[in-house]
């Protein structure tokens, strides 16, 4: 309250004042994708597809009571989710 006093008693312009204003914009570009990720990501998904196949088989062959689905939805969406986020950073 009393720097606003004291600016209108003054009645200049502090230095600060000028620093309010956008002066410059830029735009950046998204970060290059990581091809080292990628292969990551790709192996995982292969595995992720090996483990949905073995769990199915082993399901039926021990005659599981339980759905596969189970087992299979939560990794499926969770890779999913890892993935988008991954896709869509930035």
């Amino acid at each position: 309250m009393f720097a606003y006093l004291i600016r209108l008693i003054n009645r200049r312009a502090s230095a600060d004042y000028e620093k309010g204003f956008v002066r410059e914009v830029k735009v950046r570009t998204r970060a290059p994708r990581n091809p080292r990720v990628e292969r990551l990501f790709a192996i995982c998904w292969v595995v992720i597809l090996v483990k949905s196949f073995a769990v199915i088989w082993l399901f039926d062959h021990y005659n599981v009571p339980v759905n596969a689905l189970w087992v299979i939805a939560p990794t499926i969406v969770f890779a999913t989710l890892c993935t988008a986020v991954y896709l869509l950073r930035d």
